[in-house]
């Protein structure tokens, strides 16, 4: 009894700081891409012919795959949803579709790589714009790894609830992430440099 009584005040005397580990973190990753922003952004500035001849972006497959990003933010937050009212099933189906949707985006992006004409050392443009999209890319595969070791992890009974979901939050914060920064970038690589 004494043994269960320490446990538990030890527990009390520790809060649960996973989730501002997170936000430490993603505030982290937020000044690094702050700084491709602003490197981006200042070269612009400085550039009579901007994009460079040759290195010019598309929209229209960078549009729906931007369409496909975004609405999965509401989607994970389904499955957010769903384990607030003790829904597993609910869960892994709101965030099974986001892993979905999450590598039909990459898969866009690989595509619009192999077809661009261009490539990293082509010129500062060229590099400005595979080191950005290629940055957060690797941030998109790194959150499917996470919503696909939510649905792994759920298999265990009573793994998540209403009361125990603080992996699942962390996975649907870390996407929120993934989605901000992409808008950002959509508007500064993609909108910006038709203007």
């Amino acid at each position: 009894m004494t043994v269960a009584t320490t446990n538990t005040s030890h527990h009390e005397e520790h809060p649960d700081l996973r989730v501002l580990g997170l936000l430490t973190f993603l505030m982290s990753e937020s000044l690094m891409f702050g700084g491709f922003f602003a490197a981006y952004l200042f070269y612009k500035g400085t550039t009579v012919t901007f994009p460079p001849t040759g290195t010019e972006v598309e929209l229209y497959l960078p549009t729906i795959n931007t369409i496909i990003l975004v609405s999965s933010s509401f989607v994970i937050h389904l499955g957010d949803v769903a384990i607030k009212k003790n829904s597993v099933w609910g869960m892994r189906f709101w965030y099974f579709l986001t892993a979905v949707m999450g590598i039909v985006f990459l898969g866009g992006q690989v595509y619009e790589y192999m077809h661009l004409g261009y490539g990293l050392t082509t010129n500062l443009f060229a590099n400005c714009f595979y080191l950005m999209t290629g940055f957060h890319g690797l941030h998109v595969f790194i959150g499917i790894l996470l919503i696909l070791g939510v649905l792994w992890r759920s298999r265990r009974t009573g793994h998540y609830s209403s009361s125990a979901h603080t992996g699942i939050e962390m996975a649907e914060i870390y996407w929120h992430f993934v989605d901000i920064i992409w808008i950002i970038l959509f508007t500064l690589l993609y909108i910006l440099s038709k203007f």
